[in-house]
């Protein structure tokens, strides 16, 4: 069907020069873009534990964090006292519990009202001793309960051959860095300094010695029965491992961490591997000025972020930084609606190229060794753990601004993505072939997010980078990473995102790669997914998803429309020949509804995922690039004339 603008097509014109000039406004002088990050209340939770780990007491900013665990304390049906991991999210018992006792390590009267809403609540969801692993280990490094409650992880793990059922390189590059560390606290089992002496035995209902069933099912499978049974035999003989071997082993996990404490952005780039990290330095004696452990405690100082905009007088912790990210997202939003010759569009591109990593294999190389080093980490820096979803982002957009400069950092990002392919045809984030499943039954992985396997989300990523670059000796990766696409999509026409909210983020990317592959918008897989997303569009012409999908609420669905998964779907639409649907444009009409006067947009729900049902994440920067891409992506294809979507992303 032949597209006709819209009467007020100068509108959208407006509405894009305003949002890009607002976008453009948001760079930094060196081209780069870096938004806030935002987790739920455990990490600024845990920094506070930590400082009192440490004896290492900052009041005014611990008062500071004190205003953000209130302000993020739930007040509803739903959630009457304790802390969600999401915005508007049901209580979460493992974050309530660190949340109280942060606080009332900050100094909050544990009979204050929101302190007794707040245990009144834990109490009713069966209390501390039925928090999850993390919060069970870092409850006895407090001697809030005794190690018992917390599963076996010997640091001998370190020892393990590679064909070895458990092993460091069996699991996820952010289980490793968060486990390397830990295997050695777990090991030595130290005592928080405490200077406060602070004790939360209120928020158990049974007490803590007389807990028999700490580790206990439902178990997602019977391998959880037998390594539930393992640990059992593991504890008796624990105490007898030779003590030179377990010193051998603590000091293989200090020479893992060394090379890879990657300055002030920290091992892995993550908070909890960075905490964990000087955590083990203290525990193992080092002054808190040597070298690696400043470092350590530096990177940790580097998440702390003040969130007084939002909420006066607060301060709270992101999980990790995100400029490579949201540069590309950005630059990506700026060439659809300004065009690749900008200025600010070649700032982005310069900033990026002189960050891909070329020069360290990474723990990715372990199953891929011959492959060459080629991508984009996530954060600042973090060279051991390039970001396959980054790296073909980053890569698309190189390719678009078409700077004879950038085709070598192109060439080698394809090469890289190419190598790290895993068998199913799919990919995974950091990893290939990270399939070993039994792994996320053990009782240490009750959070079911020890690996990192292939996913519809990045291999679409892929799939689309590929596609875009039209390198005929790729087609065979490209076919298999579409059919591992066209196995995956769901009965109800739509895909699982891993990395974003839900089915709907990832509907859209499958949709951009299936284009980019050159499916025809009438194959059966194109029209189930787009008719799945116009199934989902609300009354007012926007979409929006409940981060409870991820569980058991309706994929696609939530009780407001949001521009992040409106944008989402609208894109999805387009990449499926659907320009001219009428649902496109209303999807469009509700987002310019919602434009800010600033020419940007905003949205409180999260928007993104760390791990399932366990940590959830808001990109601040989502609202500012997604619909200001759809919008000029629009424009674009309707002044084209054209209902192919022109790129994969």
């Amino acid at each position: 069907m032949l597209f006709v603008p819209p009467a007020d097509f100068a509108q959208i014109e407006s509405a894009i020069a305003r949002a890009a000039e607002s976008l453009a406004g948001e760079q930094r002088v060196d081209g780069h873009y870096v938004y806030e990050l935002e987790a739920d209340a455990t990490i600024p939770a845990e920094y506070v534990l930590l400082e009192h780990f440490l004896d290492r007491i900052d009041p005014g900013l611990e008062a500071r964090i004190g205003v953000f665990l209130r302000g993020s304390q739930g007040n509803s049906r739903q959630n009457p006292g304790g802390w969600p991991l999401f915005y508007d999210g049901a209580m979460d018992l493992s974050a309530s519990v660190k949340a109280y006792f942060a606080l009332k390590a900050i100094g909050d009267d544990p009979k204050a009202p929101h302190m007794l809403r707040a245990r009144e609540a834990i109490l009713a969801r069966g209390g501390a001793e039925r928090t999850n692993v993390f919060t069970r280990i870092q409850l006895a490094l407090f001697g809030a309960l005794p190690w018992r409650a917390c599963p076996v992880m010997p640091v001998e793990i370190m020892l393990l051959p590679s064909w070895f059922p458990i092993t460091i390189w069996k699991i996820s590059y952010w289980s490793r860095t968060v486990l390397v560390p830990l295997l050695v606290l777990m090991t030595r089992r130290p005592v928080a300094r405490n200077p406060r002496d602070i004790r939360i035995d209120e928020l158990f209902v049974t007490p803590p010695e007389d807990v028999n069933d700490y580790i206990r099912g439902p178990y997602r499978s019977g391998w959880g029965s037998v390594f539930k049974a393992l640990d059992a035999m593991l504890r008796p003989a624990e105490p007898l491992f030779p003590a030179r071997v377990r010193e051998r082993a603590i000091q293989a996990a200090i020479d893992f961490i060394r090379p890879r404490l990657n300055g002030e952005d920290g091992l892995g780039g993550i908070y909890p591997a960075m905490a964990n990290t000087v955590m083990m330095y203290h525990t193992l004696g080092y002054a808190s000025d040597h070298p690696e452990y400043a470092t350590a405690w530096q990177s940790v100082r580097k998440l702390i972020t003040d969130a007084a905009g939002r909420m006066p007088g607060g301060t709270y912790v992101q999980p990790c930084l995100s400029p490579v990210w949201d540069t590309a997202l950005a630059a990506h939003a700026l060439i659809e609606a300004v065009g690749s010759d900008d200025q600010r569009v070649a700032a982005a591109c310069n900033w990026l190229v002189p960050r891909q990593i070329l020069d360290v294999k990474g723990d990715w190389a372990h199953r891929k060794p011959n492959v060459l080093p080629g991508g984009w980490a996530f954060q600042y820096n973090n060279a051991y753990y390039p970001d396959v979803d980054d790296t073909a982002v980053v890569g698309m957009l190189l390719d678009r601004g078409r700077h004879p400069a950038h085709q070598a950092a192109v060439d080698r990002a394809r090469r890289w993505v190419l190598g790290m392919q895993s068998a199913s045809g799919g990919w995974g984030a950091f990893d290939s072939d990270n399939e070993f499943h039994y792994l996320n039954h053990i009782p240490f992985a009750d959070h079911g997010a020890l690996l990192d396997p292939p996913t519809e989300d990045v291999t679409a990523r892929c799939v689309s980078f590929l596609s875009q670059l039209g390198h005929v000796e790729d087609l065979p990766a490209i076919e298999r990473g579409v059919n591992y696409l066209r196995h995956t999509q769901r009965p109800d026409g739509s895909w699982f995102g891993r990395w974003g909210t839900n089915y709907i983020y990832g509907t859209w990317s499958v949709l951009c790669a299936l284009n980019a592959a050159g499916l025809d918008p009438d194959d059966v897989s194109v029209q189930r997914a787009a008719e799945w997303l116009l199934s989902k569009q609300r009354r007012d012409g926007g979409w929006g998803e409940d981060c409870e999908s991820y569980a058991h609420s309706p994929p696609g669905e939530y009780h407001e429309s949001l521009p992040s998964q409106t944008a989402w779907a609208v894109l999805g639409l387009m990449a499926a020949g659907r320009l001219g649907d009428p649902g496109v444009a209303r999807g469009i009409a509700w987002l310019q509804s919602v434009q800010g006067h600033d020419g940007s947009w905003r949205e409180k729900p999260y928007n993104a995922v760390g791990f399932p049902r366990v940590f959830y994440l808001r990109y601040h920067g989502y609202p500012r690039f997604f619909p200001l891409l759809a919008l000029a992506r629009y424009r674009n294809l309707a002044k084209g004339n054209d209902k192919r979507v022109a790129f994969g992303f």
